[in-house]
């Protein structure tokens, strides 16, 4: 049973304000959110993108504070940020326990006493419609946008969540005030704090910090309306885009319950089955054929009706028409015939083992209570829903598919480039909800931030900080152990020296299709087998390569460690790269690229780093097209017995364990591992600073907005001025930050 409600203490003060705290003592930290009940679910055109300009006026400063809050934040050491979505804009931070009060009181400052006023609206008015022009930038994005406003052509759920610039210009002075005034106040809020505190001081101090706050004479009103799941006819006409661009998206969405309907937990089972891992149905059918390079799909469960969203890239080459087919027979597939109970169980499996994955940190503990609390009601509302996912049947998916999956209530648009310039849309932009960066900006005084700074309670004495048991294997293989018994899972990770820096000596892409095959099957079990043993059991093991290495990312519950550990020697060990699995990561790698190209920072990025590096360093080394479908199998396995050897990797275990065990484990798995051939090491030249300012312009079709990139070479990890420029930096960094 999930233990996130344990020990959570819930007040409500007279004045309406939902208080939910929960002690967790693990390290010296706490982690406040504020979360008011509005988003872009209480607009209308023609102020769209309201709830989100206030989030950016929260920054700006009070009455009594008129500074950029952001500089009171770092001045205090927190990493606080917001972000607006359809139902709530929240705010969020994280502090040293002796930093609570402090963060706290800033937070009951900003509740009642913004300071919104013309020159501050212009000014966030401008980095808002920055913004925007950033997501326009995104194919996927626009693709989404012109779905949702189809599919919701009368609700607020079809506007986007950041806005649009049209009405962002408009906004006055009144209106942000005005909006302001009606639902930040405290029976509209909930405050969530999890962390290392004093349970009894901390009430009190909130009751006293708070309670001031007067509640609204009208107060608001919660009830969500009970929309019909249907959608027009008009809307099931499909959208078509032919804009810039080389890669076919599609996006499909169907209307789906509000978050307490009893069928969304069904819902989640289902699109775990369908989209969750290389043994899921999508991924089956749509990407191991090679017809897509990503496919994704969620459930957006909200304070009102919402949707259940699927996204696919197509791989170069492949029609619309074909692929959307596939999609559409997949979802048939699943409504025609039930579901084994294999699948079931592997998808309540992975369903239970992400919310306990997800729920380790106080962050992310802070923030579920708060989430439950503002969309349900009920800050115990994960406990309802996970023992509703253990309730779900092979009937129940069936069902839940034939009823929403409906061909007749699916909007789906269509992306179709209008040239073919070797280039993909622009991924990692959310349209659910807004990105902030807050990090202050113009000098002021620290004499000014201190002024403005509430007092700190006497610093706690700290004890000695708890520090890994380090190993080494008689092969060479380093290995951080870390125990951790406040959360049932554990954390793999590691770092091998095999990044895309090597390429320089091969093929460049060598190291991202080994990195990306490795799971791809071993001497005595495919790539299914491989995934099937891990997702069974909700575990995850990933190889990514980065330029100087590859980073290990696994992850499992403390009773699958052993299961997790035996996975990663047998592919560190044994992997076979069969064909049919480098083609599959080829094909995505060269989609990879093809991202890069379209996307104005990795492409700014990319350009400064060759025109810094000569072509015999390795930061000037980037794969091409052209260089993927150059690399053979017996490049790969070349690569892989040269570079992937004990005495070129680290990992660490984070989590539920004992170390002598692990130990033992440890050596059974990976004790005999031997490196095969001595690894080649990189020469790196020296590069000296430009003697000249070089400028270069790469004009992207169908952009809005440009990104600048300014650079030189930097010291030498190895050079003996190195620890002192990373000590001046974050010198300059930290005065930066306290007086910007």
């Amino acid at each position: 049973m999930n233990t996130l409600t344990r020990g959570v203490q819930k007040t409500v003060l007279e004045n309406g304000l939902t208080v939910l705290t929960k002690e967790i003592h693990t390290a010296p930290v706490v982690s406040v959110q504020v979360w008011y009940r509005v988003g872009s679910r209480n607009e209308e055109a023609g102020v769209n993108g309201i709830s989100h300009q206030l989030e950016h006026l929260l920054f700006k400063g009070t009455r009594s504070r008129p500074i950029q809050f952001g500089r009171l934040f770092s001045a205090l050491g927190s990493a606080s940020n917001a972000f607006t979505s359809y139902d709530m804009t929240a705010y969020f931070g994280t502090v040293s326990s002796d930093k609570l009060e402090a963060l706290l009181v800033l937070e009951a400052d900003r509740m009642r006493h913004a300071l919104i006023d013309d020159e501050q609206l212009e000014s966030e008015k401008r980095v808002v419609i920055s913004e925007l022009q950033g997501y326009d930038n995104s194919p996927e994005y626009r693709l989404s946008q012109a779905v949702m406003r189809q599919a919701f052509p009368n609700r607020p759920y079809g506007l986007p969540v950041g806005g649009t610039k049209t009405d962002v210009a408009g906004f006055n002075v009144e209106q942000v005030r005005t909006y302001y005034d009606r639902y930040y106040s405290p029976e509209n809020a909930v405050l969530a704090i999890a962390g290392d505190f004093d349970p009894d001081k901390l009430q009190q101090f909130i009751q006293q910090t708070f309670s001031t706050i007067p509640k609204k004479d009208r107060p608001l009103t919660f009830e969500a309306r009970h929309l019909e799941l249907g959608v027009t006819a008009t809307s099931r006409s499909p959208i078509h885009l032919h804009e810039p661009g080389s890669t076919a998206l599609i996006e499909a969405v169907y209307p789906i319950p509000e978050s307490q309907h009893p069928d969304i937990a069904a819902l989640d089972v289902m699109d775990a089955i369908l989209s969750v891992g290389r043994n899921s149905r999508f991924y089956q059918t749509l990407i191991e054929p090679g017809l897509a390079s990503h496919v994704g799909s969620y459930s957006a469960a909200l304070i009102e009706p919402g949707w259940y969203d699927i996204s696919v890239t197509l791989t170069p080459g492949e029609t619309l028409k074909t692929v959307d087919e596939v999609l559409l027979q997949t979802i048939k597939t699943l409504q025609d015939t039930l579901v084994s109970d294999e699948e079931l169980q592997r998808a309540k499996a992975q369903l239970m083992a992400h919310f306990i994955m997800s729920n380790r940190d106080i962050d992310a503990q802070a923030s579920q209570l708060a989430y439950n609390q503002t969309i349900t009601g009920d800050y115990c509302f994960s406990d309802r829903y996970l023992e509703r996912i253990q309730q779900v049947t092979v009937a129940d998916i069936q069902r839940v598919a034939q009823t929403y999956l409906h061909a007749d209530r699916r909007t789906v648009g269509y992306f179709e480039p209008t040239e073919s310039d070797g280039q993909e849309g622009l991924g990692g932009v959310s349209p659910q909800q807004t990105s902030e960066d807050f990090s202050p900006s113009e000098p002021v005084d620290p004499e000014v931030v201190a002024q403005y700074l509430p007092p700190m309670t006497a610093a706690p004495s700290s004890d000695s900080q708890v520090l890994p048991e380090t190993l080494t294997l008689a092969n060479g293989l380093r290995v951080l152990l870390l125990p951790d018994h406040s959360s049932p899972t554990v954390t793999l990770t590691g770092h091998i020296l095999a990044g895309n820096g090597f390429d320089l000596h091969t093929k460049a892409g060598v190291a991202s299709l080994t990195a990306e095959t490795l799971m791809g099957g071993t001497a005595q079990r495919d790539a299914l087998a491989l995934a099937k043993v891990l997702e069974d059991k909700g575990a995850g093991l990933d190889f990514t390569a980065f330029r100087e290495g590859v980073e290990v990312d696994g992850h499992a519950l403390a009773p699958d460690l052993g299961l997790l550990l035996e996975t990663l020697g047998d592919v560190l060990q044994n992997a076979a790269f069969p064909t049919v699995e480098l083609e599959l990561s080829r094909k995505q790698a060269i989609a990879s690229v093809q991202m890069d190209l379209d996307d104005p920072s990795r492409l700014g990025r990319r350009t400064l780093q060759q025109k810094l590096y000569p072509s015999d360093h390795p930061f000037n080394v980037f794969a091409t097209v052209e260089s993927l479908q150059s690399v053979t199998q017996a490049d790969v396995l070349a690569f892989y017995h040269q570079r992937y050897t004990p005495e070129n990797t680290v990992l660490t275990l984070v989590g539920d364990f004992e170390p002598s065990q692990v130990q033992i484990q440890l050596n059974k798995v990976l004790g005999e591992w031997k490196a095969q051939k001595s690894a080649e090491p990189i020469a790196v030249p020296e590069v000296g600073l430009p003697q000249t300012i070089q400028r270069s312009r790469v004009p992207l079709p169908g952009k809005s907005q440009v990104v600048t990139f300014m650079g030189y070479p930097g010291i030498r990890r190895h050079d003996r001025r190195f620890h002192a420029a990373i000590v001046l930096n974050q010198i300059w960094a930290a005065i930066r930050y306290l007086v910007a």
